[in-house]
């Protein structure tokens, strides 16, 4: 510690911000998609949920490196998503029922598969996937400008305090930019065919007719619906990476030579995080059920807490949590995958670790306590 400087750079201090996220992106945080000539930075925080401020890119990023990343976001988010669509369609569920749309609730995991597909098609899985990755993709962008912007301040002045509540107004702000389109993401992807209709009309055509119709009926309120228990997830998801931390230290520390089982360890705490903000985000979920032409309407947030309770239980607010897993098991998956396949790249090219000088390679790696 001694050798440490007494004030970092307020770019490296992004590094060990607290790990504020959005639910939608909690099977998007692990990994950081760099430049092989990338400046590692270290964090100390756990991964419950993805990024606001540490996912920035490194000081020697560019343009290129951002483009790299949201190719790959993309291309994970597709992997997820149809498990991402049957968490939104059990997790809301009784909201969809009310509604007219579904008459009996699905049995579990594979009859809401079996069901979506054959009423729906098989694509239909990646309904709302284009607006859900407008989430993140904004965010990132969002993220990428922060850091250009701090890099060139002034920081000699800057406390941990203050560095503390500058990420959560930062993960504040950008959750409240992108909310509305994880507003249209969820209720396109619980937009499901009317059944017994001849014609098998959907609600919304679309994210700009869930815009235009939420707009007309609720006014901009409707996209912001669930708003501030999302603000309460992000606090709490805060709290858990501070207060998990030196467990996850402990363990990376004790696995620091065999990546599997880190791997484990940190899906085992970022599971753990996303479990217990679950229920929040569920309370988020159904209050966005209830804009537009919702048939249930919560007056706050703690009604819909205590509505949520008496009609339905307790055991509600995990619904659809089974599906939440496996779209983490799945992106993780992925992600192990192309960082095997990028290995077996590099070495068929020839190219040591230490050769940093290549502009089009790229490296994806978990970032380290």
């Amino acid at each position: 510690m001694e050798h440490e400087p007494l004030h970092p750079l307020i770019s490296q201090k992004i590094h060990w911000q607290p790990d504020l996220s959005f639910r939608p992106f909690n099977y998007t945080a692990a990994p950081i998609i760099e430049n092989m000539g990338g400046t590692a930075g270290t964090s100390s925080v756990v991964k419950p949920s993805p990024p606001a401020f540490v996912g920035a890119p490194m000081e020697k990023s560019s343009k290129a490196s951002l483009i790299k990343e949201l190719v790959a976001l993309g291309l994970l988010k597709a992997v997820a998503a149809p498990f991402e669509r049957v968490k939104l369609l059990l997790q809301n569920q009784k909201d969809i029922i009310k509604s007219g749309r579904l008459h009996k609730p699905y049995n579990g995991i594979l009859h809401c598969f079996a069901t979506t597909i054959r009423n729906e098609g098989i694509f239909s899985l990646w309904r709302g996937y284009t607006a859900m990755t407008m989430v993140h993709v904004s965010a990132t962008v969002i993220r990428f400008g922060i850091f250009q912007y701090t890099k060139n301040l002034d920081d000699t002045q800057w406390s941990y305090t203050r560095v503390v509540v500058s990420s959560y107004v930062a993960s504040a702000a950008t959750q409240f930019l992108v909310y509305p389109f994880l507003y249209a993401a969820t209720r396109m992807a619980t937009d499901v065919k009317t059944i017994g209709s001849n014609t098998g009309d959907r609600q919304f055509n679309g994210m700009i007719d869930v815009f235009r119709k939420t707009l007309k009926s609720d006014g901009i309120v409707g996209l912001y619906r669930g708003f501030n228990i999302t603000l309460g997830e992000l606090v709490m998801m805060g709290a858990l990476s501070k207060g998990l931390n030196p467990w996850k230290q402990h363990y990376s520390y004790i696995l620091r030579n065999n990546f599997l089982s880190r791997h484990m360890v940190d899906f085992g705490f970022w599971i753990s995080g996303n479990m217990a903000t679950y229920p929040l985000d569920t309370v988020s979920r159904r209050m966005m059920m209830t804009s537009g032409s919702g048939t249930v309407k919560y007056k706050s947030t703690v009604h819909a807490i205590g509505q949520i309770t008496k009609t339905e239980g307790v055991k509600t607010f995990y619904n659809g949590a089974g599906a939440e897993i496996l779209a983490c098991a799945a992106y993780n998956d992925t992600v192990l995958l192309i960082i095997y396949l990028a290995g077996v790249i590099r070495a068929a090219k020839g190219k040591s670790d230490n050769d940093s000088g290549s502009s089009s390679s790229f490296t994806i790696r978990w970032k380290d306590p």
